[in-house]
């Protein structure tokens, strides 16, 4: 018994007369069986990526200010963890720096407010103000310092700052970004 699907003698006929005229393609050469080469991939791309993401956990910039160990931080929303993270490594050049050793915190409020606004007026992207640790502060700790990270965020101009690199102060100074007022 034929199955279904097996086609007749007459329709083997037809399709042999249809095709009688026609010339086999050539066969394409096959590939060897070799293995294929795994594709490049970039030597530390992995440590990078990890290095991205302990930055990006660490600086949550939708939380403001942060304060890790002694470190002091700061970006407005929207501020870029690139450039955040140019600001903690120095790379931006400071234009002026103010020292606040020594000073009465209002002292010292009337003297960042009026830096900054020179800053502004002189177009300055970054400067330094150095706070200083509070090693003379006592039991609360660095007066000034803590204060200087309230004073900073409601400056209209001041886009982000964090702590210093040792060279520059370290947990005693800050990088102040700036922007336009």
């Amino acid at each position: 018994m034929r199955s279904k699907h097996e086609p007749s003698d007459e329709e083997r006929k037809l399709f042999r007369e249809s095709v009688k005229g026609a010339k086999p393609l050539r066969a394409k050469k096959k590939a060897s069986a070799r293995r294929a080469k795994p594709l490049p991939r970039a030597r530390f791309a992995d440590q990078e990526r990890r290095a991205v993401l302990e930055d990006s956990l660490r600086l949550d910039l939708q939380d403001g200010e942060a304060f890790s160990g002694e470190d002091l931080w700061y970006a407005k929303p929207g501020v870029q963890l690139a450039l955040m993270r140019k600001l903690r490594r120095g790379q931006f050049s400071a234009r002026a720096e103010l020292d606040l050793h020594g000073l009465r915190s209002e002292d010292a409020r009337v003297e960042v407010a009026a830096f900054l606004l020179e800053a502004a007026d002189r177009g300055w992207r970054c400067v330094r103000i150095i706070h200083g640790k509070g090693l003379g502060s006592g039991p609360k700790g660095p007066v000034i310092k803590q204060k200087l990270g309230g004073w900073l965020r409601q400056r209209k101009n001041v886009l982000a700052f964090c702590s210093a690199r040792p060279v520059d102060g370290g947990t005693g100074a800050l990088y102040v970004l700036l922007g336009k007022s």
